[in-house]
């Protein structure tokens, strides 16, 4: 071997395999991190769904927000369901404003449809109520509005449709916010516009609802379990309490 054939094989480093490292992967503390204390939706790849079965979405704001039932972010949310009144793969049936969460029944043609459907009430939503919390509270409030994720639910029996409507509809009285109030259907939901109450004797069922008041802005389901199969069940009555394995009335 000549001179240069040993430099060479002097200069040449022995390669060693370095133990690989990973970042991802089921772990502990992997993946992104939640954006709240209460997350309202693990991230993971959305179930497809079928646009004959109607979903129950939960929509939570931040916690500085606080309650939805009040006048000014009633109306804030009424504009922004205006915003998705005309879609045809999209449309909010029933909705319900809570202390700090919405409850909605929704009709979405494929899964594309319900994202951008939500995406779309939520973009018009944040810009309403925060312009509502900053004029209450005289100080421009900017930025998230809904907490993580919403959570939907697939509606896939005619039952379970009809716990889903009593639920969203009558969710006041569950919480007690019917207490002391002289309506029987609670305003800060779409049950004036619902024609599924079984009281339907006179005019005033519904109880004192206040001259001009106007009603939140859904549209009319389309899918045979909001058309008819609920109502196999039986109607609902204004009264009714929703509760998770039986139905009571107020007495």
């Amino acid at each position: 071997m000549g001179d240069y054939e040993r430099l060479v094989t002097r200069a040449r480093k022995k390669h060693v395999q370095q133990e690989l490292v990973y970042w991802g992967g089921k772990r502990k503390g992997a993946g992104r991190p939640p954006q709240n204390k209460r997350s309202s939706e693990r991230h993971k790849v959305r179930p497809e769904l079928k646009a004959a079965h109607p979903l129950h979405v939960t929509l939570r704001v931040e916690r500085v927000i606080g309650t939805l039932r009040t006048r000014s972010l009633y109306h804030a949310v009424r504009k922004a369901l205006r915003s998705v009144l005309g879609r045809d793969d999209f449309r909010v049936v029933d909705i319900s404003l809570q202390d700090g969460h919405l409850h909605l029944i929704v009709e979405a043609a494929h899964k594309m449809a319900l994202a951008r459907g939500i995406q779309a009430f939520q973009i018009v939503a944040a810009r309403y109520i925060n312009q509502a919390f900053s004029k209450a509270r005289g100080k421009r409030r900017t930025g998230r509005v809904f907490s993580d994720r919403y959570h939907p639910k697939a509606i896939t029996s005619p039952l379970a449709a009809r716990h889903a409507r009593a639920y969203v509809l009558n969710n006041w009285r569950r919480h007690g916010q019917d207490r002391g109030v002289p309506f029987n259907v609670d305003p800060f939901s779409s049950g004036v516009s619902f024609d599924g109450w079984k009281e339907t004797a006179g005019s005033d069922f519904l109880g004192a609802i206040p001259e001009g008041y106007q009603p939140l802005l859904v549209s009319r389901p389309q899918t045979w379990l909001l058309n008819v199969g609920w109502r196999r069940h039986g109607l609902i009555s204004v009264r009714e309490v929703p509760g998770e394995r039986a139905r009571r009335l107020v007495t």
